[in-house]
This record gives structure tokens, C-alpha cells and sequence, in this order.
């Protein structure tokens, strides 16, 4: 009886692991107003008189995967010069223009105020090796 008892409960918690270690993956249908992170980075940031002030180089998380900031490259010609600041997200407009069906990033911000904000390095954790 007390094998028998045993056999049960033993059987019982084995099979409630292997459901937990069956349990698939979680999917979502992106809406066609939702934006992809592909579509962020790599987008001119243009300045409130439609003056190239900058590029989204990167997108900052935190640890909830919430998106915390974009890193945006600043200054400098032909990638000579150029810089890294980090800001947050509320502070560039990023939206769809269905007329020339593209991407468009702006911001309340002037190029010398970019150029003397603090600047980000990639390094660290975040150097430049992606392995």
C-alpha cells in the first residue's frame, strides 16, 4: 500500500514537470499601428525647422523590456567627429506618414543643445562586440 501511494504521488509530480518544461511559447499579432524596433533605428532626427539633427543609433531597455531611451549620433561628417547622447524616448516623436509612406523622427531640440548634451560610450557591457 504504502509503494502503491508512492508509485501515485511520485507520478503525479513528474508529470506536472513535464508539463512545465512543455509549456510553448506566448504569441502576439502586431496591430499595423504598432512600431517595430527595425523601423526606429537608423531614422534621421529632424529638428522643429526640418533640420537633420541626428540619428537613432540604438534603442535603450530596461530590465522589464520597457523602452527607456534611444541612443542618437550626433555631429560630426561622414561619421568623423560624430557622438553618442542618450534621451528619452518621450523626447522624440516618432510616426507614420501615410502620404510619402514613411518613417519620420522629430524632436524640440536644437543641434548645439544635442552637441553639448552628455554624451554616451559604448562600453562596458555595452562595447562594441556582439558576440
Amino acid at each position: 500500500m504504502h509503494k502503491t501511494f508512492l508509485a501515485i504521488t511520485l507520478s503525479t509530480a513528474l508529470t506536472g514537470i513535464a508539463f512545465a518544461q512543455t509549456a510553448g511559447p506566448k504569441f502576439i499579432t502586431p496591430q499595423s499601428n504598432d512600431l517595430i524596433s527595425s523601423r526606429v533605428v537608423g531614422l534621421d532626427v529632424y529638428d522643429n525647422t526640418n533640420h537633420d539633427i541626428g540619428k537613432i543609433q540604438d534603442i535603450v531597455f530596461d530590465n522589464s523590456m520597457a523602452i527607456k531611451g534611444y541612443i542618437l549620433s550626433v555631429g560630426g561628417f561622414l561619421g568623423m567627429g560624430e557622438r553618442y547622447v542618450a534621451v528619452e524616448p518621450s523626447s522624440v516623436a516618432v510616426k507614420y506618414d501615410d502620404n510619402d509612406k514613411k518613417w519620420h523622427a522629430n524632436m524640440n531640440a536644437t543641434s548645439d543643445q544635442l552637441k553639448s548634451a552628455p554624451e554616451f560610450k559604448y562600453s562596458g557591457r555595452w562595447s562594441s562586440s556582439k558576440s
